[in-house]
């Protein structure tokens, strides 16, 4: 059944087409939302049944994330010379066969590799919704979609690890932890049916540039980085975890290289030239790379550290998740009136509720106090995540507003991935020579770190957000 919305029909797109294709994207999103988040919960159960290390329990989640944010730009561009609805449906379709080849994954190795085709083909699909959707929506029908949005991807957020927990905990048909990618399968097979019948087709344009070099560069740089980060970490620094690094390094210099000779660079240099938008750029790499380990880390030391089952991890997130979107409501509300403050109000209170946590980890408290602990946290980050880049845009000129704000979205993705990785690693490499608490006390206190060096560095940011904050 859909919820009926309110939408004017026009003879170019009918009141029927745009709910469906509104109902696609959503659909579309919460595979996306879902996937980057269920891993959280699944990483302990997954592991232990595929017998794998722990540098599986880091890659899980950072191998979705990276290959999602070095590719979401081209994906873009891509979308523009080829037509949105084509790349839309080529993303789709192979978003549901790597989640089908992730389900029937016969070890880390071909897991890992599903995992990057979902984020590859996430990265086509994702950014065609939302310009399918502008394109063709008159104005008033694209408001009531946008207000759509924010309520629904709260709710995919909510449902990821509450999914996984439960699906992991049925083991249905004995398939443990394998229903969480196939149920992709089902939920794509239904977007994929109404997108081949829905989806308006938008003109596309022939003259637009695509760097596949770049983009490669880009990808490749980030994987060979973290690999070599994250295999030195687990096994010590030997000669592959040495090189992987250092040809990382220079392939990331080979692409910043690349960039400031083209003359379509995935990012406008007059962008990175505006010191209030790379300030914000680094802010929220910096940011969404510390809270997206720590998810994962809380996740882990809820089950590693205090015997939780996926289930009870999946409950225990809700706060968290609840907190984040209260902050972030807290924020729309108050950003016109205490400007920057918000931002420096979202750090200072995401601070309090790590400061909190770790006095919880190291009392042994019981499962309120770390309700109390997430939600201060989530309400902080919440804040954080609304107010970070919607001030990062508020110097740049109205004709880069776009380009800088899909920059933005793959940083943040990329930072997911990055968070994802080394945090976990220094929870992980703690808790084999230590324990769980001082591992859990370790990355509480890396976290800390990293909002204190973001407080330092709010003066950088513009004094005024966005127009468009809201």
């Amino acid at each position: 059944m859909f919820v009926t919305i309110p939408f004017e029909t026009t003879l170019e797109t009918p009141k029927r087409t745009m709910v469906l294709t509104l109902v696609v994207v959503l659909l579309a999103d919460a595979m996306d939302l879902i996937d980057a988040t269920i891993s959280n919960v699944a990483a302990p159960s997954l592991t232990a049944d595929l017998g794998a290390g722990p540098g599986l329990i880091t890659w899980l989640g950072a191998s979705y994330a990276l290959a999602l944010g070095s590719l979401l730009v081209l994906g873009g561009r891509l979308g523009d010379r080829f037509g949105q609805r084509r790349t839309f449906l080529t993303g789709l379709t192979g978003f549901v066969l790597a989640s089908a080849a992730a389900g029937l994954a016969l070890g880390p190795e071909m897991l890992i590799g599903a995992r990057v085709a979902q984020g590859a083909f996430g990265a086509l699909l994702i950014p065609q919704g939302m310009a399918i959707i502008t394109s063709t929506f008159p104005k008033d029908a694209l408001r009531k979609a946008y207000g759509l949005f924010g309520p629904m991807l709260g709710i995919f957020a909510v449902a990821g690890p509450l999914l996984g927990g439960v699906l992991i905990d049925a083991d249905l048909f004995g398939l443990a932890w394998r229903p969480i990618f196939l149920i992709n399968i089902v939920v794509g097979g239904v977007a994929l049916a109404l997108a081949f019948r829905y989806l308006p087709t938008v003109e596309p344009d022939r003259t637009a540039r695509i760097d596949l070099v770049a983009g490669g560069l880009l990808a490749t740089s980030l994987f060979s980085l973290l690999f070599g980060l994250i295999t030195g970490a687990e096994h010590g620094w030997d000669a592959l975890s040495i090189t992987a690094t250092a040809l990382g390094a220079a392939l990331f210099a080979a692409f910043c290289r690349r960039q400031t000779r083209s003359d379509q660079p995935l990012l406008a240099r007059s962008l990175l030239s505006n010191r209030g938008f790379t300030s914000g750029l680094v802010m929220g790499l910096l940011v969404f790379a510390a809270f997206s380990g720590l998810m994962y880390v809380i996740s882990l030391f809820f089950q590693l550290g205090l015997g939780y089952s996926p289930t009870t991890t999946s409950l225990n997130l809700i706060p968290l998740t609840v907190g984040i979107m209260a902050g972030s409501g807290v924020s729309t509300a108050l950003v016109p009136k205490l400007g920057r403050k918000m931002v420096v109000a979202g750090l200072l209170t995401t601070l309090a509720g790590t400061a909190f946590l770790l006095l919880v980890v190291n009392a042994e408290a019981t499962w309120w106090h770390n309700a109390i602990a997430t939600t201060v946290i989530g309400l902080g980050a919440g804040i954080c995540f609304s107010t970070i880049f919607t001030f990062a845009l508020g110097d740049v000129e109205p004709h880069e507003a776009g380009a800088a704000s899909g920059s933005l979205s793959a940083v943040q993705q990329v930072a997911n991935g990055i968070g994802s990785a080394t945090v976990t690693s220094v929870f992980l490499a703690t808790t084999t020579a230590a324990g769980t608490t001082t591992a859990m006390t370790t990355t509480l206190l890396t976290v800390g770190v990293v909002i204190l060096a973001c407080l330092a560095a709010v003066p950088l940011l513009p004094h005024t957000a966005a127009a468009d904050h809201h």
